[in-house]
């Protein structure tokens, strides 16, 4: 569950090869809707060549602009051996893309009153919680928001947290007091904190994400997920949308696919215990909601999701110390980088058979979900970003 080029350091696990390549395909292209200027046929071409050229088995497209879904599409396939088209209705697991909505959702309880991002999260846990570095320097929200907790993913990268095939079973309460606190089975005061001072180095953080889906449950005094459910999802219609892979119907479901020697080889869905870093599952045709708000002030389909300041605080990129440089800012959820020379609002995930990003370009308040069924690759990654040039070009 990361961003760029922090997706490398998964590592893979294969299983038997599917003997099945694009190169003889025809892929299958399956829209929801458009109102882009360009041909359909025009931009169908240029995605299909796109995804043969990256070995991509099946991409779902979406394009929002002024809080309404302009195009919804699906491409290839969402399981090769059964031959099932990807639509914009297929559901795929979107990784790390899982942190703008719980940053939205955190940003949501504190509008209401709930938090304010530059308090303590200390007072709102029933666990100690202290960098052995620096005891006396507290983790705020603003600073889990923009991995700049000090809290750090060494430890959690050298732990295999992955339950292959299910949901975890580890709660997350469990996973976060076992690596947080002194005692606990996975802490490491070397390796689960680093040395900086909380606020001051930007270091890319799972763990921190999934601390604040239990705070945001403690805080809202119910779970995190049926928060964002009733918040986000159901104003905005998100009926394809899922927290666990238990309540994902296996007919819309993606395939994740790994390419061993050009050949793609199904790999089992994964379950993390940290599921608010990476865990949510949705379609193209219901995230690019999601993305139409974030990209049009807050507002979508008619329905006001987060106040406009809020939305801008979210948006308004910092340059910690530390931030790598393929990103030229890092907001709350958000980060951003140069997309055809344009710095845009942006966030991708990746995982074992998975390699989504959204792009938004608050200017003209339009915004780009693309979510593939493969393994992130050079290739993969050029192709997302020049589909999502391609739509952004025709704004």
């Amino acid at each position: 569950m990361a961003i760029d080029e922090v997706s490398d350091r998964f590592s893979i696990k294969r299983r038997s090869f599917l003997a099945v390549g694009l190169a003889a395909m025809a892929l299958p292209i399956i829209g929801k809707a458009t109102s882009q200027n360009a041909a359909p046929d025009e931009f169908d071409a240029f995605v299909s060549r796109a995804m043969r050229s990256a070995n991509i088995p099946g991409l779902a497209v979406g394009f929002a602009r002024e809080g309404k879904v302009h195009l919804a599409r699906g491409y290839g396939f969402a399981d090769l051996e059964q031959r099932r088209p990807a639509t914009a209705d297929t559901i795929f697991h979107i990784a790390s893309v899982t942190k703008t909505v719980t940053a939205t959702g955190i940003m949501q309880l504190a509008a209401s009153g709930h938090l304010v991002l530059d308090e303590p999260i200390g007072p709102h846990l029933d666990f100690p919680l202290v960098n052995p570095n620096h005891p006396d320097k507290p983790i705020t929200f603003r600073h889990l928001l923009m991995h700049t907790s000090g809290i750090s993913d060494a430890k959690y990268y050298e732990v295999d947290y992955r339950q292959p095939g299910s949901d975890a079973t580890l709660p997350l309460e469990t996973f976060l007091k076992n690596y947080l606190v002194p005692g606990g089975k996975d802490y490491s005061a070397e390796k689960c904190f680093s040395e900086a001072v909380p606020g001051a180095l930007w270091d890319y953080c799972n763990v921190g994400y999934g601390l604040l889906g239990y705070l945001g449950t403690r805080i809202g005094k119910r779970d995190f997920r049926e928060q964002t459910r009733d918040h986000i999802f159901t104003p905005l219609g998100m009926q394809q949308t899922s927290w666990t892979i238990s309540d994902t119907p296996a007919a819309l479901r993606a395939v994740p696919y790994d390419s061993v020697n050009g050949v793609l080889t199904p790999v089992e869905s994964v379950g993390f215990p940290d599921w608010s870093a990476g865990m949510l599952r949705s379609s193209v045709a219901d995230f690019t909601r999601f993305v139409a708000a974030s990209a049009n002030g807050g507002i979508a389909q008619g329905v006001k999701l987060i106040d406009p300041s809020a939305l801008a605080q979210m948006l308004a990129m910092q340059t910690p110390a530390g931030l790598p440089d393929w990103l030229s800012g890092q907001g709350l959820g958000w980060a951003a980088s140069k997309l055809d020379g344009v710095v845009r609002p942006n966030h991708w995930g990746g995982d074992p058979g998975v390699f989504t990003a959204v792009y938004l370009d608050p200017a003209s308040r339009s915004g780009v979900a693309i979510f593939t069924n493969a393994t992130a690759s050079t290739e993969s990654k050029a192709a997302v970003k020049s589909i999502a040039n391609h739509l952004f070009r025709r704004v």
